[in-house]
């Protein structure tokens, strides 16, 4: 009785059972499903295109974002790569992923990022959490922790796109083959029987209820050159990105060298030199400019010549280059410099945890420049949004020093962004253009000045803020003003701060159209 058995034999290529050694190294670290689409794949995504095309508005925040979101998540599950028994069982079993639980995380944030145009009627606020659903959406199809194996995602999108065309093509020609069991058949005649109930049915209810009508013709879209469009538009953008991404789903690369945090290793006083000059220039930096960096009103008062302003801008916007030059150079300090010996390990917490420490002055100088101009000249989007800026990194800088105890964080990439997506996600809930012209109407109570122009030029966001003007002239001006700027809404482009907005305009209509152009021109 023989026994067979899996090892590799002389000149054998692999193992007798599989798995078997990809050919070229284009196939080892990205193989692919290996099989084609599966019937649930092809539906999901062709669906999901469709509802995309009928429901995104490209011309505001909406509704529509987050259906979207929902329909391309829900594709992207039904991706996953159902396994199939093989034909002769492997040997050597392949290990599974772990990383499911963090892969629905970053799916999830990615479908609040996009739900923020629900709530929230800022397009610029929109569209940074669009730009920050497009790096969540690359974690959440990624299975590598470093940045490279991150930023690569970007890269294989259009690979992707063309490999999973061919992917879904197969699966659908598979889907095509069982006709031959009259299944396209069944499914004609049930779209055709749907159809026509829909049709029947619908048309005694909208000649029943006048109420219906309006809701039914609200939700048909005209048919004009530029719907059509869009529908093309916006199908052949998505389509191609949703085929991506769950080609990329069902079968994502291997990261291979690219997940290593660690490189090729300098010598000692190759990296410590450098970064010991460096330290001591931070160092020498923050003791001369210490009584600048924190003067504060008391500075700007006692210098000669000096404004807020000029005292806030100098050097800004150095500092802010100079705190993120520094995190390049922490990433890079913790990828070459050697580790392995306890003398390594020391000098390297030092300089790192000195030079980490000193840029967190910067960053506490910075925010506190910030704040004194905010104080004296009001809130603005860019002032809010650089001072967030600066306290995400602020936070990086805090975690660079809790890796330095052990000297591995393989989880610092990932983690930075996840507080930087929350730090987002919190900024929203916080409602940035509110608290813009929250902090404007409290400096008209204190100074009885206010910036109309600025405050006509904020999204609906700020009706609730600027409904508490105590002066019902500007009030009402400027809650017309932002009503001007909305479009009428249907049930694609609903949302909760437009529809807000709307109900507080009619609330204080202002009384003469004339005065109020006549206000905003003259601010």
């Amino acid at each position: 009785m023989s026994i067979v058995t899996n090892k590799t034999a002389a000149g054998q290529v692999g193992p007798l059972n599989g798995p078997w050694p990809a050919i070229n190294p284009w196939s080892r670290h990205w193989a692919g499903p290996g099989r084609p689409a599966s019937p649930a794949t092809v539906v999901a995504v062709l669906t999901a295109t469709v509802i995309a095309a009928l429901s995104v508005p490209l011309d505001r925040t909406g509704l529509g974002w987050l259906i979207t979101a929902l329909a391309g998540a829900g594709a992207l599950v039904a991706a996953r790569v159902i396994r199939t028994p093989e034909a002769v069982p492997a040997m050597v079993e392949r290990p599974a992923d772990a990383g499911t639980r963090g892969r629905f995380l970053w799916g999830a944030a990615t479908v609040a990022l996009l739900a923020v145009g629900t709530f929230r009627a800022a397009g610029w606020l929109f569209v940074l959490c669009l730009l920050t659903a497009t790096l969540t959406t690359a974690l959440a199809l990624s299975s590598g922790r470093s940045l490279r194996s991150i930023l690569l995602m970007y890269l294989l999108v259009p690979i992707a796109a063309g490999r999973g065309g061919v992917w879904l093509a197969r699966g659908a020609a598979r889907l095509r083959g069982r006709g031959r069991t009259g299944a396209p058949l069944r499914i004609a005649a049930t779209l055709a029987v749907s159809i026509a109930l829909l049709v029947v049915f619908g048309a005694l209810f909208v000649s029943a209820d006048a109420a219906f009508a309006r809701v039914f013709e609200s939700a048909i879209p005209d048919l004009d050159a530029f719907t059509v469009f869009t529908w093309v538009f916006v199908s052949a953008v998505t389509g191609p990105l949703l085929t991506a991404a769950a080609y990329l789903r069902a079968a994502p690369p291997s990261p291979g060298r690219l997940d290593l945090t660690e490189g090729r290793k300098v010598g000692r006083l190759e990296w410590a030199i450098p970064l010991g000059l460096l330290v001591l220039l931070f160092a020498a930096f923050v003791a001369v400019q210490l009584t600048v960096l924190f003067g504060g009103s008391r500075h700007v008062v006692t210098t000669d010549g000096l404004t807020y302003a000029e005292y806030a801008r100098s050097g800004f916007w150095q500092l802010c280059a100079v705190t993120g030059l520094t995190l390049l150079v922490l990433a890079g300090v913790a990828r070459w410099a050697p580790r392995t010996g306890r003398a390594d390990r020391i000098l390297l917490r030092v300089v790192l945890g000195a030079l980490a420490t000193l840029t967190l002055v910067i960053v506490a100088s910075a925010l506190h420049r910030m704040n004194v101009y905010t104080e004296t000249y009001g809130l603005t989007r860019l002032r809010l949004l650089v001072a967030c800026c600066e306290i995400w990194f602020g936070l990086v800088l805090v975690m660079v020093l809790v890796a330095g105890i052990r000297i591995r964080a393989a989880w610092l990439p990932r983690v930075a962004i996840g507080a930087g997506v929350l730090a987002l996600l919190a900024l929203t809930g916080a409602n940035p253009d509110g608290l813009i012209a929250e902090d404007h109407v409290k400096r008209f109570e204190r100074t009885n000045e206010i910036d109309v122009w600025y405050l006509a030029d904020l999204s609906p966001d700020a009706a609730p803020a600027i409904a508490g003007l105590d002066d019902p002239e500007r009030r009402n001006c400027l809650l017309a003003a932002i009503g001007d700027g909305m479009p009428a809404d249907d049930w694609r482009g609903w949302n909760a701060a437009r529809q807000t907005a709307r109900d507080l305009i009619a609330k204080y209509p202002p009384r003469d159209r004339g005065v109020c152009l006549q206000m905003l021109d003259r601010y």
